[in-house]
């Protein structure tokens, strides 16, 4: 079961999410969101736990508690649809358009 979890200490990494998580059975993987600018953590990540009881116990326990200012927002992690990107690309109809004042042929 994938696990998204919001809500992390901008210090947090990879072994310490997965850490915390491994308090409540086996983790496939643990991975906080980085930005690919800056390289810093984004404040969430994702987890994958194999066996689903095990991962609804970590989500149950985990959800709502404080690991530095915030508290944790932990849940089943929902698929992402196909075309849910962040480009701006379709965003207007036709397609990307930049503004470069009026054509002149």
């Amino acid at each position: 079961m994938k696990i998204f979890v919001a809500g992390l200490p901008y210090d947090l990494d990879d072994a310490e999410l997965e850490e915390i998580f491994e308090k409540f059975g086996k983790v496939d993987s643990a991975k906080v969101a980085m930005d690919k600018m800056t390289g810093k953590s984004r404040g969430f990540g994702f987890v994958e736990m194999p066996i689903e009881e095990e991962a609804k116990d970590a989500i149950e326990n985990l959800n709502d508690i404080s690991l530095g200012k915030k508290p944790l927002v932990v849940k089943a992690a929902e698929e992402r649809q196909p075309g849910t990107g962040s480009s701006n690309f379709n965003r207007r109809p036709g397609g990307f358009q930049q503004d470069r004042g009026p054509r002149r042929f």
